[in-house]
C-alpha cells in the first residue's frame, strides 16, 4: 500500500511570517557570527595595519606572525597548560557529574527523611556565601589548595544549580519504575545506575556540558592557588601571556623581558581568544543538540 503525502497550504499570511521569522533568525546568526570572523580575521593581521586602520573582516596584511610568536615563545608551555586543562575538565567533569547526580537523585525521592531541609540549606549557598578570605583560607589551610590539582578540580565539583537542574529530569521518571526495582530487591544506588541514569542520558548531558565548560574556563582558581607554572591550565597561561604583553606595549616592562620590545599587542588578543576556544567551537556542533533539548526538557515540569 502506497501512502501518499499530505501536503498542507500554507496561507499567504503564513508565508510572510515564515519569511520574517527566517530573516530575524538569519540576522541574529549572522550578528553572532561576524564577531567570530573578524576575531579569526585580525589575529592573521599585520599588527601595525590593525592599530592603524582599524578591525575589518577581511585580514589587513595577511601574516601568521602573531601565531609564530605566540607557539615559538611558549609552544610547550601552552601544550602543557592544553594537557593541564584536559585532564582537569575530563577527571573534574567526571567526578563532579558523579556527585552532582548522587545528589539529585537523592533529592528527586520524596520518601526522602529531611528532604526539604537539605533542599533548603543548598539553594541558601546560592543567596549567601561565607566571603573571599574565609573561602581562601579553608582551602589553603584546611584542605591543603596549593600547587596541585586539587585545587583546579575541588572548589568547583559541587552547583547547586546544576544539581537542581538534574533534580528536575530524575523527578520525571515514572516512580512505578522505582518501586518495581525495590520489589525486586533492587537498592538506591542499584536504581541510580542502571535506571535513573540511563533514562535521563539528556538531563546528564546538558548537565555535564555545563561542567566541562566551567572547569575549561577556568582560571579563578589557578589564579588564587597556584605558583607553579607546570600546574598553570591553558586560560590562566593564556592570560599571562597577554598581561604580558600588555605591559611591554604600554611601556611596563615585566621581570624577564628584555627592554625596547614590539610586541602584536591587538593581534596577540584575536589569536589567544582563538587557541583558547577553538577546542569548543570544534566540539559544540556536535553536542548542541543535546544542549539545547536539555534546556528545554529541563524548563518544563510535569
Amino acid at each position: 500500500m502506497v501512502r501518499k503525502k499530505i501536503k498542507i497550504k500554507k496561507s499567504k499570511a503564513d508565508k510572510i511570517m515564515s519569511c520574517l521569522a527566517y530573516l530575524f533568525i538569519g540576522f541574529i546568526a549572522l550578528a553572532c557570527f561576524i564577531p567570530l570572523i573578524m576575531v579569526v580575521s585580525v589575529s592573521v593581521s599585520n599588527n601595525t595595519e590593525v592599530l592603524q586602520k582599524g578591525y575589518s573582516i577581511l585580514p589587513r596584511a595577511f601574516t601568521l606572525d602573531t601565531y609564530i610568536y605566540l607557539f615559538a615563545h611558549s609552544g610547550v608551555r601552552i601544550l602543557r597548560s592544553y594537557i593541564v586543562t584536559i585532564f582537569v575538565t575530563v577527571v573534574g567533569c567526571v567526578t563532579a557529574m558523579i556527585i552532582t547526580s548522587m545528589c539529585s537523585f537523592a533529592l528527586s525521592i520524596k520518601t526522602l527523611k529531611y528532604r526539604n531541609v537539605i533542599a533548603y540549606f543548598c539553594n541558601l549557598t546560592i543567596i549567601f556565601s561565607a566571603g573571599l578570605i574565609p573561602w581562601y583560607y579553608v582551602c589553603v589551610n584546611w584542605y591543603g589548595f596549593s600547587n596541585n590539582f586539587r585545587a583546579l578540580i575541588v572548589p568547583q565539583i559541587v552547583n547547586v544549580f546544576n544539581m537542581f537542574l538534574l533534580r528536575t529530569y530524575f523527578e520525571q521518571v515514572p516512580v512505578s519504575l522505582y518501586d518495581s526495582a525495590r520489589i525486586d530487591g533492587a537498592g538506591y544506588f542499584k536504581i541510580w545506575m542502571s535506571i535513573a541514569v540511563p533514562l535521563t542520558k539528556t538531563g546528564m548531558m546538558t548537565v555535564g556540558m555545563m561542567f566541562a565548560l566551567s572547569y575549561w574556563n577556568d582560571w579563578w582558581n589557578a589564579l588564587m592557588f597556584v605558583d607553579d607554572r607546570d600546574f598553570f591550565p591553558l586560560q590562566y597561561y593564556l592570560y599571562n601571556i597577554l598581561s604580558n604583553v600588555n605591559a611591554i606595549s604600554s611601556g611596563r616592562i615585566p621581570a624577564g623581558a628584555a627592554a625596547n620590545i614590539a610586541l602584536p599587542s591587538e593581534t596577540v588578543k584575536m589569536a589567544v581568544t582563538i587557541v583558547t576556544i577553538g577546542p569548543i567551537i570544534f566540539l559544540y556542533p556536535f553536542v548542541q543538540k543535546y544542549f539545547v533539548n536539555g534546556i528545554m526538557t529541563g524548563a518544563v515540569k510535569e
